[in-house]
C-alpha cells in the first residue's frame, strides 16, 4: 500500500517542483558550458600576443611545440580549416572558440588526441574538396590576391594532396617546375587538378579529352607527360 502510494505521488508531482528540476538541470549544465568557455580562454591567453590579442606566428609555434608536431604538418591547415580561419598564420580568439567548440575539446592534451580524427573527418568525401579550396584560399596572404606564385603552389600542392594523389601530385610539381609559361596558378586551376586527380586515369590519361572544359595548363601538362617516354 505505502509503495503505490509513493508511486502515485512521483506520478502527481506538481508542476512547480518539475520545473524546479529543470531549472536546476539547464543550472548546472550553463555552469559546465561556462566553465569549458573558461579553460578554452585561458588556452587561447597562453598562445595569443599581449600586445594584438591575437594567436599569430609566434604563438601557432608554441601550439605546434605543445602539440607535439611540427607547424608545417597539414594537421594545422585542418585545424585552420576546422576554425574557419581568415589569415595564414592568425588565428582570432572567435576562431578559436569555434575550432575548439567544434572539436569538443578545452585542453592541449585534449587537442593533441583529437588530431587524427580530425585527419579523418577531412579526408571523408564530403568534406575534402572544402578544405583544398579552403587551403588555397588561405594562403593568399596579401589583399586581394588572386593567385598563388607556382613555388608555393608546389609546397601547398604536395602537402595537401600528397597523400591521396602522390603520382599525380609528384608529375604536376615536375611539370610546374620546368614549365615557363605560368608564373602563378588560380583557384580555377587549383580546383580542376583536384578533379583531374579524381577522374583522370592516370598515368596513362586514357580519358582525358582536351575538348572537355579542363583548364590549358593541364592540356599542357597533359601533353608533357605524353611526351615522357614511361607513358
Amino acid at each position: 500500500m505505502t509503495r503505490a502510494s509513493k508511486r502515485k505521488s512521483d506520478n502527481h508531482t506538481s508542476p512547480s517542483v518539475k520545473s524546479a528540476r529543470v531549472d536546476s538541470v539547464r543550472s548546472a549544465s550553463s555552469r559546465a558550458a561556462t566553465k569549458v568557455q573558461e579553460r578554452v580562454d585561458e588556452l587561447y591567453t597562453k598562445y595569443a600576443n599581449k600586445s594584438s590579442s591575437i594567436i599569430d606566428p609566434d604563438g601557432i609555434e608554441a601550439l605546434c611545440s605543445d602539440l607535439q608536431v611540427d607547424h608545417t604538418d597539414v594537421r594545422i591547415l585542418m585545424l585552420a580549416w576546422k576554425m574557419k580561419a581568415q589569415k595564414q598564420g592568425y588565428f582570432t580568439q572567435d576562431e578559436w572558440r569555434r575550432g575548439l567548440k567544434a572539436l569538443k575539446v578545452d585542453t592541449i592534451n585534449k587537442l593533441k588526441k583529437t588530431l587524427p580524427e580530425l585527419e579523418r573527418e577531412v579526408l571523408k568525401v564530403e568534406n575534402f574538396e572544402d578544405f583544398y579550396q579552403f587551403a588555397f584560399g588561405y594562403c593568399l596572404t596579401e589583399e586581394k590576391q588572386k593567385c598563388l606564385d607556382i613555388e608555393s603552389t608546389c609546397i601547398l600542392i604536395d602537402l595537401v594532396l600528397g597523400l591521396k594523389y602522390q603520382p599525380q601530385v609528384d608529375s604536376f610539381i615536375k611539370f610546374l617546375q620546368s614549365q615557363r609559361d605560368y608564373k602563378v596558378v588560380n583557384m580555377d586551376q587549383w580546383t580542376n587538378f583536384l578533379r583531374f586527380c579524381q577522374e583522370i586515369s592516370f598515368p596513362d590519361l586514357e580519358n582525358y579529352d582536351t575538348c572537355e572544359a579542363w583548364p590549358l595548363i593541364l592540356d599542357n601538362f597533359v601533353e608533357w607527360m605524353k611526351q615522357k617516354p614511361n607513358v
